[in-house]
C-alpha cells in the first residue's frame, strides 16, 4: 500500500514528504520530479514568492543508482527565503522581542487562521498559516511525480489543464486531444490552458483584480488514459475510488469542490441521455459509446478516460483586508496580509495532475503485486488481457 507524510513549515529550512509502498526497482528520473516542481511555480498571476523558490528535490533515502529498493522514499526541498526568517521560524526558544516581530493576530477570512488557532491553543496565528499555506503542495507534487513514474510504466497517461479562470471557461474538449496535444498547448499557456483564444481576456480580468486588491479561482481538469478497469471496489462505501479522487481533490489547499465526469449535471438530465452503453470487440474487449460518467462506474473504473474537475476558491488573502477581529483586544480590525498570489489556479493544474497520480498509483499498488516493479508491470498487461475476454464467460453462450 502507498502511503505518504509530508513535514515543513512555509518559512522553515525545509518541506518534507517520506512515501512507503514503492515497488524495488523503479527507475526514478530526478529531472521529471523537478519539471513538475517548475511547473508549479509558473502562471499568470502568480506572486513574488515564486521568482525566490527554484524549487529542486533532493532523495535522501530510498533510491539508489536510480533504482528504487522498496524501502521509504524520503524527499526534501529547501525553502530558500529560510534565510529571512531564521530567527522568527526557529526551532530553538528566542527572546520575547523576536517573537513578536512577525505575530498574526488579525486572522484572515477564509483561511485556517482563527479556527487553528483555536483548536491548538496558540497565541501567534502564525503557527496556525505556516503549515496551513499551500507551500506544503510542493511536497504533494513530489510525491505525485514519482506515483506518475509508477504509472508511466504502466502507459497509464495523466494530464492537467485549466479549464476555467476567474469565471470565463475554455471552450476546446480535451478529451478530443493526445496527452502530448495537452501538454503542448498549457506548456504554451502562461495560464495552462488548451482554449487559447481566451487568455488576454482572462489576463485582463487578472490585472484588473491585482489593481482591486483582491484574487481570482478557477476550474482544472484531470484526465487519465489507459487506466486498466477494475480498480477501486463497489463492496465497500471506502474502497470506492472515484469518492477517493474527489476526496484528494478537495484536500488541496483553497479547493471546494469536485466531480467525475458529467458531475453535477447529471442532476438535471434524463437516465437514457447519461448512461454509457457498452459494446465489444476482439481488439479493445468491452468499451462504453460515450463517457458520461467519467471512467466510473459503481466506484470502479471501466477502462474508459478518468475526468476529475476541480473548483479552487479565490485566495483568501486580500491586499484591501476584509473585516476581522483582534483575537487579544476583540476590537474589529482589518484581516493580517501575508504575500500571496492574485491566482493560483495556473499553478494549481500540475498539482491536481500529480495529487490524482497518487490515488491511482495507490489503487493499482492495492490490487496487483508489487514487492519487484516488473512483477507489477507483467501483472498488470496480464490483468489487462484477461479483462478484454476474462476466461470464466468464453464458452457459456455456446
Amino acid at each position: 500500500m502507498l502511503r505518504f507524510i509530508t513535514a515543513g513549515e512555509s518559512h522553515g529550512p525545509l518541506e518534507t514528504a517520506i512515501i512507503e509502498g514503492v515497488p524495488a526497482n523503479l527507475p526514478i528520473d530526478i529531472d521529471k520530479i523537478n519539471e513538475n516542481l517548475a511547473r508549479r511555480q509558473m502562471g499568470y498571476g502568480a506572486g513574488n514568492r515564486m521568482k525566490i523558490e527554484k524549487d529542486q528535490v533532493r532523495i535522501t533515502s530510498g533510491v539508489r543508482h536510480g533504482l528504487t529498493l522498496g524501502s521509504p522514499i524520503t524527499l526534501i526541498v529547501e525553502n530558500r527565503d529560510f534565510k529571512k526568517w531564521t530567527e522568527i521560524m526557529s526551532a530553538e526558544d528566542v527572546e520575547e522581542g523576536i517573537k513578536k516581530r512577525r505575530t498574526v493576530h488579525h486572522p484572515r477570512p477564509g483561511h485556517a487562521d482563527l479556527v487553528g488557532g483555536i483548536k491548538y491553543g496558540f497565541k501567534d496565528l502564525r503557527n496556525v498559516l505556516e503549515r496551513s499555506s499551500a507551500r506544503e503542495t510542493t511536497m504533494r507534487v513530489a510525491v505525485g511525480s514519482i506515483a506518475q513514474q509508477i504509472l508511466d510504466g504502466l502507459d497509464i497517461e495523466i494530464i492537467a489543464y485549466v479549464k476555467a479562470l476567474g469565471g470565463v471557461e475554455g471552450k476546446v474538449n480535451a478529451t478530443s486531444l493526445s496527452y502530448e496535444e495537452i501538454r503542448q498547448t498549457t506548456d504554451e499557456s502562461e495560464l495552462k490552458m488548451i482554449d487559447h483564444s481566451i487568455e488576454e481576456e482572462i489576463k485582463a480580468k487578472i490585472d484588473q483584480a491585482k489593481k482591486d486588491g483582491t484574487t481570482l479561482g478557477g476550474v482544472i481538469e484531470v484526465i487519465a488514459k489507459n487506466v486498466p478497469a477494475g480498480l477501486g471496489s463497489y463492496t465497500h462505501w471506502d474502497k470506492k475510488l472515484d469518492a477517493k479522487l474527489v476526496g484528494a481533490m478537495v484536500s488541496i489547499n483553497a479547493f471546494k469542490a469536485a466531480e467525475v465526469g458529467d458531475g453535477v449535471e447529471v442532476a438535471s438530465r434524463f437516465g437514457n441521455e447519461l448512461m454509457d452503453e457498452i459494446a465489444y470487440d476482439d481488439t479493445q474487449g468491452f468499451y462504453r459509446l460515450t463517457n458520461h460518467m467519467g471512467g466510473f462506474e459503481g466506484g470502479m473504473t471501466t477502462g474508459m478516460p478518468i475526468i476529475v474537475r476541480g473548483y479552487k476558491k479565490p485566495i483568501p488573502t486580500q491586499y484591501h483586508p476584509l473585516q476581522s477581529v483582534d483575537i487579544y483586544t476583540k476590537e474589529p480590525y482589518k484581516a493580517s496580509i501575508e504575500r500571496s498570489d492574485i491566482t493560483a489556479v495556473p499553478r494549481a493544474a500540475i498539482i491536481g495532475e500529480t495529487v490524482i497520480a497518487t490515488e491511482l498509483a495507490q489503487a493499482i499498488l492495492e490490487k496487483f503485486p508489487h514487492d519487484d516493479y516488473n512483477e507489477l508491470v507483467k501483472a498488470v498487461n496480464n490483468y489487462r488481457e484477461y479483462a478484454k475476454n476474462p476466461d470464466i464467460w468464453q464458452n457459456e453462450g455456446e
